[in-house]
């Protein structure tokens, strides 16, 4: 039978890189900790890291292996609180991805006010817009704008109803003029933001019959990092197409204005995606409620929402 213990010195060595650091965190003497790896190796009959004196790694087995062994410590640890009486009390470590600009500038405090909450509960937060490998990254669930393309990946919708707007700072409306139309915008310096080496520059909208309409962008400044982008909005750089969660509280305080409000953004769902439903359990149930009851408050604000 699998111990509890074995695992967690295989999970904690995986995450450290470290046998050696995961014995000390663990009050263990290194040969006691080897002995917990050689014993978890033996009973699952593979090798899950590959050690020397210099360097360790996860072998293909132990990169498989892994969430599960993260997810069977946390159903523990969920037992053992349900048992206690203290299921809204929760621990540990929840490592979560989230997109750089949404990271930043809306996540953040929201986590804040969540740790609050859940004193016991440690974050470890990986901030990039490039989608996270949940297989073999040291991250629990990710947040993610749209679908995965793995349909392998779980996908929790936490803000089904958000959607991009087109806007720019008041300082560029001023020198450059706003946009009447969609075609206006091959006058006006686009700012474009680039995804796995794509740059997106075909601006889809809906018109009010619903009607799609498209229109390809083109501007001096191009980044893949969301964050960056909105800056150069901010700055009064250019006119920006992003989501609605990225820009609404700029858009409230007048740092941004909304333009050509008459058409539909296309449709920028914020979705919780974890690689198993294992990964669902009660930490990251309550900070999807947190985060959806944050997102509601945001998404009844916008220019789509009336």
């Amino acid at each position: 039978m699998l111990r509890s213990d074995d695992l967690q010195v295989f999970v904690l060595t995986a995450e450290l890189g470290s046998l050696s650091a995961a014995a000390r965190q663990l009050e263990l003497s290194p040969a006691v900790a080897s002995a917990a790896l050689k014993r978890l190796e033996a009973q699952l009959g593979c090798r899950l890291l590959v050690r020397s004196t210099r360097s360790l790694r996860l072998t293909g087995e132990g990169e498989l292996y892994l969430p599960h062994a993260r997810s069977a410590l946390q159903s523990l640890v969920e037992g053992q609180q349900l048992l206690a009486g203290g299921k809204a009390t929760i621990s540990g470590t929840l490592q979560l991805s989230a997109p750089s600009d949404f990271g930043r500038n809306v996540l953040l405090p929201w986590l804040d006010e969540f740790q609050l909450q859940h004193p016991l509960l440690s974050l470890r937060l990986l901030l990039a817009d490039r989608n996270a490998d949940l297989f073999r990254q040291p991250v629990d669930i990710a947040l993610r704008y749209g679908q995965p393309e793995d349909s392998s990946l779980v996908a929790v919708p936490v803000a089904a109803a958000n959607r991009r707007v087109l806007c720019a700072s008041p300082g560029y409306l001023a020198a450059n003029g706003s946009p009447r139309t969609l075609a206006d915008l091959v006058h006006h310096n686009c700012l474009r933001f680039m995804l796995a080496g794509r740059v997106h520059e075909r601006w889809c909208f809906l018109d009010d019959r619903h009607r799609e309409l498209e229109q390809l962008v083109s501007g001096d400044r191009v980044s893949d990092d969301a964050d960056v982008v909105r800056r150069w909005a901010l700055a009064g750089r250019g006119v920006v197409y992003k989501s609605w969660l990225d820009i609404a509280q700029d858009v409230q305080s007048g740092r941004l204005v909304v333009l050509l409000p008459e058409l539909l953004g296309e449709p920028t769902p914020l979705n919780l995606i974890c690689a198993h439903r294992a990964h669902l359990g009660e930490r990251v149930r309550l900070l999807r409620e947190h985060l959806v009851e944050r997102c509601q408050r945001l998404i009844q604000l916008a220019p789509f929402a009336h």
